[in-house]
Parts: C-alpha cells; sequence; structure tokens
C-alpha cells in the first residue's frame, strides 16, 4: 500500500507541476533570474517531498507549492508594471568593459574573478579584449559582448548590397521517412523526390536520414552513414 500511495502522490505532484508551470511560464535555465530559479527549486523539493511522503494528507505540499506559484506570478506581474520592482527582482545590467577599460568593482560586484571572465570571453570566441567595445553582465548571468567596429563582420549594409530574404529549408525525409505535407508544400512530388534521390547516388527512401529543400528548390540530401568517425583532439 505504501508503494501504491508514493505512485499516486509521485503522479499527482507531476500533474500539479505541469498546471503551475503552465500558469507560470517556462523559460530556459539561462534565462531564469535569481528568483525564479529559487522558487523553482523550492516547488520542485516541496513536490518531491509530496511524492515520497507516506502522510495520508498531500493538500499541505499542494497548497505550498500554489502559493509559491501565485507568488511568482504576482511579482512576474507587478515587474512588468514597475521599472524599480524589476530593476529589484531580477537584477540590472553590468558593464564589465567599455572603451577599453576593465571595470574592477564591477567585476567585484558581478562576483566574477577575471579568469572566469576571459573565460567567457573565449567562449564567446574574441580572445583579445582589444576587440571589443563593450561587455556587459545580463541580470541572467550572461555575458552580451558588442564588438569594436574595426574588427566586427562586415555585414551586406556596409557594401550597399541587397540580398535576397532567406527562407527556412522544409524537412521532406526524416529518418526514411517521407513528409508528404512538407513536400506538398513545396510544390513537389514523390516523383521528382525520387529524381533527386537518384541524382545522389542513392535509390530508396530508406537511405535517407535527412532531406531538405529550400525556396530555390535546391534539394540536399544526407544519406545514413553505419559507421562512426573518430577524432583525436590534441590539447
Amino acid at each position: 500500500m505504501d508503494i501504491l500511495h508514493i505512485i499516486l502522490t509521485s503522479l499527482g505532484s507531476i500533474v500539479v507541476l505541469f498546471i503551475l508551470t503552465k500558469l507560470m511560464g517556462y523559460r530556459q535555465m539561462s534565462q531564469l533570474s535569481m528568483f525564479d530559479y529559487i522558487n523553482g527549486i523550492t516547488i520542485g523539493s516541496i513536490a518531491a517531498e509530496m511524492a515520497t511522503s507516506l502522510e495520508d494528507s498531500v493538500m499541505p505540499p499542494v497548497v505550498a507549492m500554489i502559493v509559491y506559484a501565485l507568488v511568482a506570478i504576482l511579482l512576474s506581474t507587478l515587474s512588468e508594471k514597475s521599472i524599480f520592482l524589476r530593476r529589484f527582482i531580477v537584477g540590472k545590467s553590468i558593464i564589465l568593459l567599455n572603451n577599453g577599460k576593465l571595470y574592477y568593482k564591477n567585476l567585484k560586484k558581478a562576483r566574477l574573478d577575471l579568469g572566469e571572465f576571459l573565460i567567457q570571453c573565449r567562449i564567446n570566441g574574441y580572445y583579445d579584449l582589444g576587440q571589443l567595445q563593450t561587455i556587459i553582465l545580463e541580470p541572467n548571468g550572461n555575458l552580451s559582448f558588442l564588438p569594436d567596429s574595426r574588427y566586427r563582420p562586415a555585414t551586406p549594409d556596409d557594401h550597399h548590397m541587397t540580398p535576397e530574404k532567406e527562407t527556412v529549408a522544409a524537412n521532406i525525409i526524416i529518418d526514411g521517412r517521407v513528409m508528404k505535407e512538407n513536400l506538398r508544400h513545396t510544390g513537389n512530388d514523390e516523383k521528382w523526390l525520387k529524381q533527386q534521390l537518384k541524382a545522389n547516388g542513392l535509390n530508396d527512401v530508406s537511405e535517407v536520414l535527412l532531406a531538405t529543400c529550400d525556396a530555390n528548390n535546391t534539394c540536399r540530401v544526407y544519406p545514413k552513414i553505419n559507421k562512426t568517425l573518430d577524432v583525436d583532439i590534441v590539447d
């Protein structure tokens, strides 16, 4: 009976968490504020306690989860209407580097040591701070980079060019299965698809891992390769 009770309360906690998450809205972990992070951990802990508790009443943990969710919804609503409250709850952006100057006090305020700061720069492709105009620490913990105009990639606008608008390619074969609806939206049929496969040296759809078709009616075929590719990386 104890095992049955745990199974039922576990399923109940999953249902409650799903409903509360829908109400609160869900974001990627990198987009969570500190309050969202703490709130999520707390609700998850209460749900785990609810699932494994052998007590008869499950209402106290359910009520507690609802209270936390309602507080999160209330604060989210208030922070949308008040800039002061938003900065208090979510935090505000901090400039770490600007015009070639590193702001030591801001680094200390962000609890970010210089080594970690440089690692984040390298991860984002910047090995030389001289190539950057501004670095900002966002409230969600991510670093935003504004490259120096001398080092940023050239854009079509710099050359007074107007390239054609890009569109998302349609997946017409996924793991050996033809996506008939997607194929129809590209204006093609299965006869055309077979011709494309034949042009790529393939005889059957089952040999294809992925095939796409873009707005220019260009078909790209990625066959299934049943072997591994090992690469030795030397640090």
